[in-house]
């Protein structure tokens, strides 16, 4: 399976979540709303979920192997030091044109 597209949206703040994170494959199919968290140990990826009547989450798509999961994990990692690394430049639009 090949991964051809992740964007990530960067989430600045005092929480934990640091981004979220989309995954496409094969130009086929794409799974939203994967979670970049940072942890005690480095950043983690969640899998998007939700939560059930009885206060549990569940994923709502997940890997199942550990190989899938380690190529979406290191896709996403990589993918979010380059937005790190090479922030994208902002527009300035604070320039005043004369009439």
């Amino acid at each position: 399976m090949k991964v051809t597209d992740v964007k990530i949206r960067k989430i600045n703040g005092e929480s934990r979540l640091r981004g979220v994170s989309s995954i496409t494959f094969e130009n086929q199919f794409v799974v939203n709303d994967i979670r970049i968290i940072e942890g005690e140990r480095g950043i983690f990826i969640a899998m998007p979920s939700r939560k059930t009547s009885k206060g549990n989450f569940r994923d709502i798509a997940h890997p199942i192997n550990s190989e899938t999961r380690q190529l979406i994990e290191n896709c996403i990692k990589n993918k979010y030091q380059d937005l790190l690394d090479n922030p994208p430049q902002e527009e300035d639009f604070s320039q005043n044109s004369e009439n």
